[in-house]
């Protein structure tokens, strides 16, 4: 009996260990698009990584052929979810320090932009995951993409033409 949990327990830790050598690259890539740090600078990101593993780890047996990785980013994208509504009473914009291309865009704006074109989830997952409608998840994206493709202006430069009398 005791051989026989030892065995289970061994596999359990092997099969976890292949599923994070394979996963965890992408899904710390994830966590530091969303959290709009640095990727050589990504504390949030880490936590919210470990998080997730630790999350997927304690429901390994429980999977029951559903697929880890989504397992593990959905508790990602659930608790950066949760602490960006908490941190910022919402989606808002507010940022201590922003530093990557993403700190632009709200912390909704960040969710869905990652989930649809870094991760490749459709819309209607995207949207249920979120819940949201599929109509929204399209808006939200048409606009995160638009603010990253068309960034706001700055003032204008006096050039050589403003300055000649």
């Amino acid at each position: 009996m005791l051989e026989r949990q030892a065995s289970r327990s061994a596999r359990r830790a092997r099969e976890f260990e292949a599923f994070v050598a394979g996963a965890a690259g992408r899904l710390l890539h994830a966590a530091t698009l969303l959290t709009a740090e640095a990727p050589d600078d990504n504390p949030r990101a880490r936590h919210l990584l470990t998080l997730a593993l630790a999350h997927t780890y304690a429901h390994w047996d429980r999977l029951r052929g559903e697929d880890p990785y989504d397992r593990a980013r959905r508790h990602l994208v659930d608790r950066f979810a949760r602490a960006s509504w908490h941190r910022y009473g919402g989606f808002g914009r507010a940022r201590p320090h922003p530093a990557g291309t993403l700190a632009r865009l709200t912390p909704q704006e960040r969710l869905v932009l990652v989930l649809r074109l870094y991760e490749g989830v459709a819309e209607e997952p995207t949207a249920a995951l979120l819940g949201l409608s599929a109509d929204r998840v399209r808006a939200v994206c048409d606009r995160a993409t638009a603010t990253l493709l068309h960034p706001p202006r700055g003032p204008a430069a006096a050039g050589p033409a403003a300055a000649a009398p």
